[in-house]
């Protein structure tokens, strides 16, 4: 960490002393009992990190860090501040209630419902209110002032958002002007460091340009966010962007199989994907390393003198409303892949992301993977959007949590041996 934490530090959400994990999309820092209900959400509602157990990048950690220490829990709680709210019988949740039901109910309601966020005025066109929301953004990201922002992407600032007089984005405002932490903040919100603006410049562009380089190099490796931390779950290794290395593709040690005709048969309908159902598909995989790994990091860092219950585990992908039922049970299934099964499924796709990134042909080698990849078919088939289908799958139940103590256990000890840099 940046900094030691300070024993004033309390959790956002139960005021209980010594928080050791964050929620870096909301700036704030939770404890376990906590961060075991934000873990149950889903990254799409809460991107939870170990402060201590797990690789930060400094200034990821520094603008979590800025928002927590100004303030920016007040956005997710702006109602409960007011007096009325006490009287209305509204509190916020306190160290001693239980996790389930009190303290889940409040983050759910905080995070999730957004039920005590301040609401704007209600207007005819929301999508003018968006709109405008999403201009003041691309004006604010040129000041350091991180909290502003936040409560304008909480209220529906777009952090793509391309102005149509300026011809750019928010992240380009933002490195032309050096705010490396405004830049963090916007990348956590999904901002795009390859966006051109009207000239065909990128935010890393207009960082060089006016001497930023640490925030530059930074702008490269958010780009490559996504294939470096699948890397990463494998080797421990990151690519040397400063060089030109862009991409690391793991060796299995048993490359010397030969592939079934399954596998050989996976490998070709991954490759035959289009950009955005391969982009989709990657995106799953990441999501499924990160609750791999942050499964590791909590079972290895709980208090084993007590019972870790079913309500702390979570045993496959949340659902996420925005996906079709088809694709939250394909992100279900990826728990069923066992560690050599995961593994070589994170290999195809690095190797997948090289190939259509350098724009290189299909490979007719015989490369290093063996996928059982059948849900591939469930997961991302462009005929088939059956929405009626449930959205959690009845499969990935008990079987998939023995597998995946197995493969925690064995990324625990992995992961708390990484070099965090």
């Amino acid at each position: 960490m940046s900094k030691r934490l300070r024993s004033s530090e309390v959790c956002a959400d139960c005021s209980g002393p010594d928080p050791s994990w964050a929620s870096v999309n909301r700036g704030t820092f939770i404890c376990d009992e906590c961060c075991s209900v934000h873990r149950s959400l889903g990254r799409h509602i809460s991107q939870v990190r170990h402060l201590k157990h797990t690789p930060w990048p400094p200034t990821l950690l520094q603008m979590v860090e800025t928002l927590y220490n100004n303030g920016a829990n007040s956005i997710w709680e702006h109602s409960l501040l007011d007096p009325a709210s006490i009287m209305s019988g509204r509190r916020k949740a306190n160290p001693q209630d239980k996790v389930h039901p009190n303290k889940a109910e409040f983050i759910r309601a905080k995070y999730q419902m957004l039920a005590f966020v301040h609401r704007l005025p209600c207007r005819d066109d929301d999508s003018v209110t968006a709109k405008d929301l999403s201009k003041q953004l691309h004006s604010s990201v040129r000041t350091g002032n991180l909290e502003t922002c936040l409560r304008l992407l909480s209220l529906g600032a777009q952090a793509n958002f391309f102005h149509p007089e300026k011809g750019n984005t928010p992240l380009h405002v933002a490195s032309k002007a050096g705010q490396i932490l405004q830049a963090e903040l916007l990348a956590v919100y999904g901002a795009d460091p390859g966006t051109q603006d009207s000239s065909g410049k990128t935010p890393a562009d207009y960082a060089r340009q006016g001497g930023h380089h640490e925030l530059a190099e930074r702008l490269v490796e958010i780009q490559y966010e996504l294939t470096d931390r699948l890397a990463f779950y494998l080797c421990g290794r990151k690519p040397d962007h400063k060089n030109g290395q862009h991409f690391i593709i793991p060796q299995m040690a048993d490359s010397s199989l030969d592939l079934s005709e399954l596998a050989k048969a996976a490998k070709k309908k991954l490759q035959s994907l289009s950009n955005h159902l391969f982009e989709e598909l990657a995106m799953d995989v990441y999501d499924e390393v990160d609750r791999r790994e942050t499964d590791a990091v909590w079972l290895a860092t709980q208090n084993h003198s007590t019972l870790v219950t079913e309500t702390t585990v979570v045993p496959f992908l949340p659902v996420n409303p925005e996906y079709s039922s088809t694709r939250n049970q394909g992100r279900q299934k990826l728990a069923r892949f066992n560690a050599h099964e995961f593994a070589t499924l994170v290999i195809d796709i690095l190797s997948d992301a090289k190939r259509r990134q350098q724009g290189s042909p299909l490979s007719s080698s015989k490369d290093n993977v063996e996928l059982i990849l059948k849900t591939i078919n469930n997961q991302h088939s462009i005929e088939s959007q059956d929405n009626d289908q449930p959205d959690y799958d009845s499969v990935a139940s008990d079987e998939d949590t023995d597998l995946e103590a197995a493969a925690s256990k064995a990324n625990r000890q992995k992961l708390l041996g990484k070099d965090a840099n």
